[in-house]
């Protein structure tokens, strides 16, 4: 009884939280934050972030920290500070919203698509109980690593519910990493079980003799009937999750709670060599990073959250922690993102978590769909655009009218109901920010960070207005900038410091698994990650991303490319000379500069009847850099390039690169930061193409 009416408290407490909400900050202002007085001369106020020594006494004042907290880093929820692991956190989930929505589905068990069916937060702690006994009736150790093999929907946080509960490693495996990444991390980890769906399956049995690690497939959402047998030699046994489940039910285990410094998942990133490396998180890393970012950004129990991000990379699988800690009903996607839409408007989430290249489709479908109306429709839209936006920019309400004529159809698109957005995994262009958050209407908020620091390092506040930025360090971590004279940034710029981003906190990886010499590689003898990002700080203590220390870079949608990987690639084409693939941040796509083989080019030219005066003219034939396009391709496929290291557009040159003219070093390597200067035109004619190509494909 007691503890029924401890939890009916709690319901109670978190109800009526939520009708609490705090106020809007004051206009102009820096979200009624305060300096704690207790800071002394320890710190400087800077509006979102406090600056410290970072040495007492004798150090440089040059480490940032959130202004909620500047004296102590978070690890915990302030409110609920007995939450040190993910099975805590489930059970406080669990005990405080027992009988609410939590996970959602459209789809039924004959694989038809019907209207939202919920399981409650209840029925899935009964769930994940079941799917761990049952491991352990398998005879599944403690501490084995668990692979999990398939797209978002419930069973996937089922399992990493039940991993949480009975001290098992979560190991998440990814379509775009390829299968042969798939069996280097199953035997890399040492993957025992792994969780599928029967179009996995099929692809983890065409290798499964060269993974001796695992013993046990289970396959969500299969036929008893219809599971395949593998050879007697392999020793693996395949079973159903629903067979998994009832033998977990029958043969209930008690939970083997981890403790917080215990290592709850290993994320593979897809690297920057070609080889994945295995991020080792640990509970309280992961509990840290929600709790720091709580401060920032608040969710309620009557949101709702739609889950289509990948879960096997950190930013959703964050999201998704925070969203259970305070009740948040999360609905998934039917698995295909041609019909998001579809999902979006039978679901109307509350809660819109993205990246820029969704972003940046849903703007140019907008835009598009403006200039095609024309007339009365385009000039209207103009003109609440424009008094929307003056409003905000003057920190005034803006006119309901506006949303009325015109923002609410295109909120509708998005279910009608979204009060909050946010962006991650690359930056946001600001003209597209403030896009969206004239269109939309809510809070658009956007955050940075990476796998090695459990997710977010910096995000945007509550009422913050303005654009360009990645907010404010979170509560949970610190951040300084380093000199990095040989690319002429230092803290001393003025008018802003800048340096390559480091990172300290409770939120730090433990490291790159079986691979300490990566890991010292990042982490210095101080404890802080070197994440290999130049920024700056702007005023009030808000952290600006400008560059990249290293030949690496971020595509929009969030996957890493190592340029100098592809280049070589490409050099076996019969074309290329040499070749500078580029690409950035805002941008889906890579792109190349090509310096072609004069005499293969004009051979070709001949065979194809096609005259021109000289090579410069030839280069500048559009026939000839399509052929040279579908070489590329075809030795791109030969070398199994993944889809998004294929160059999509290209320019080809009749000048060589060379030591003189500034584009090689002496050692006859590429000087990347020369060569995007020297090519900026054709760089950005060949983006302005591509975009041209894809706007009639953009429509929501």
């Amino acid at each position: 009884m007691e503890d029924a009416a401890h939890s009916q408290r709690r319901r109670v407490g978190a109800a009526t939280a939520h009708l609490q909400r705090p106020p809007p900050p004051p206009a102009g202002g820096c979200g009624g934050l305060a300096v704690n007085p207790t800071a002394a001369e320890y710190v400087h106020a800077q509006g979102y972030s406090v600056v410290l020594p970072e040495k007492l006494q004798t150090g440089k004042w040059n480490v940032y920290r959130s202004a909620r907290s500047p004296l102590r880093l978070i690890s915990r929820y302030p409110d609920t500070p007995d939450i040190g692991t993910l099975h805590d956190n489930f059970t406080y989930a669990v005990e405080t919203f027992t009988d609410c929505k939590y996970l959602g589905t459209r789809i039924r068990t004959d694989g038809t698509i019907g209207d939202y069916k919920w399981m409650t937060y209840g029925e899935a702690s009964t769930s994940r109980t079941a799917i761990g006994s049952g491991l352990i009736y398998h005879g599944v150790r403690e501490g084995a690593c668990i692979g999990l093999y398939f797209i978002n929907r419930p069973e996937w946080v089922i399992v990493d519910h039940a991993c949480s509960a009975y001290s098992y490693v979560s190991v998440p495996l990814y379509d775009t990493l390829g299968p042969d990444a798939v069996q280097f991390i199953v035997n890399h980890a040492a993957v025992e079980v792994i969780f599928c769906v029967p179009q996995t399956l099929s692809i983890l049995l065409s290798f499964i003799a060269q993974m001796p690690c695992v013993r046990l497939i289970v396959v969500v959402g299969g036929d008893d009937a219809n599971m395949p047998s593998t050879p007697v030699t392999t020793g693996v046994e395949i079973i159903t999750y629903s067979r998994l489940l009832i033998q977990g039910k029958a043969s209930p285990q008690h939970f083997r709670p981890p403790k917080p410094e215990d290592v709850a998942t290993i994320c593979y990133t897809s690297g920057t060599t070609g080889t994945p490396k295995g991020v080792v998180l640990s509970h309280e890393n992961l509990i840290a990073n929600v709790a720091g970012s709580s401060l920032n950004i608040k969710f309620y129990p009557s949101d709702v959250y739609i889950s289509y991000l990948p879960l096997a990379h950190i930013y959703e699988r964050v999201n998704q922690i925070a969203a259970l800690h305070c009740g948040v009903a999360i609905g998934f996607y039917q698995g295909d993102n041609l019909k998001l839409m579809d999902d979006l408007a039978a679901l109307r989430p509350t809660i819109f978590t993205s990246v820029p290249r969704l972003y940046n489709r849903i703007y140019t479908a907008i835009t598009n769909a403006v200039k095609e109306s024309g007339g009365l429709k385009e000039k209207l839209f103009h003109t609440a655009y424009n008094a929307k936006r003056q409003a905000i920019l003057k920190g005034k309400n803006p006119s309901p009218v506006w949303d009325k004529l015109v923002f609410n159809k295109i909120k509708a698109r998005l279910g009608g109901r979204v009060r909050l957005m946010s962006s991650g995994a690359s930056p946001l262009a600001a003209d597209v920010m403030e896009f969206l958050r004239i269109c939309f209407g809510g809070e658009v908020l956007e955050g940075y960070g990476m796998t090695e620091t459990s997710c977010i390092i910096s995000a945007m506040d509550v009422g913050d207005r303005s654009i360009g930025h990645v907010g404010s360090p979170i509560a949970s971590c610190e951040v300084k900038l380093v000199d990095v004279p040989e690319m002429n940034y230092t803290s001393d710029d003025q008018p802003y410091p800048r340096g390559e981003i480091c990172v300290r906190g409770p939120i730090i990886f433990h490291g790159y698994y079986k691979d300490e010499v990566q890991t010292k590689e990042v982490i210095d003898e101080d404890g802080w990650l070197h994440t290999g990002d130049i920024g700056l700080w702007l005023p009030g203590g808000r952290l600006k991303i400008i560059d990249r220390k290293k030949n690496i870079f971020k595509l929009a949608q969030g996957e890493y490319i190592a340029p100098e990987k592809i280049e070589n690639v490409y050099a076996k084409c019969k074309f290329i000379a040499q070749c500078f693939i580029y690409g950035d941040s805002l941008n889906s796509s890579l792109v190349g500069i090509i310096a072609v083989e004069p005499e293969v080019l004009k051979a070709w030219a001949a065979s194809e009847g096609i005259q021109c005066e000289d090579l410069r003219q030839l280069c500048a034939d559009p026939r000839a850099r399509a052929a040279v396009l579908a070489d590329m391709d075809s030795v791109g496929k030969e070398a199994q390039l993944r889809g998004f290291e294929f160059a999509k557009a290209v320019r080809l040159v009749a000048e060589p690169f060379t030591v003189e003219n500034g584009l090689l070093t002496p050692t006859f390597k590429v000087k990347r930061p020369q060569a995007k200067t020297y090519f900026a035109k054709e760089i950005s004619d060949m983006y302005a193409e591509l975009r041209e190509a894809e706007a009639p494909r953009s429509k929501l």
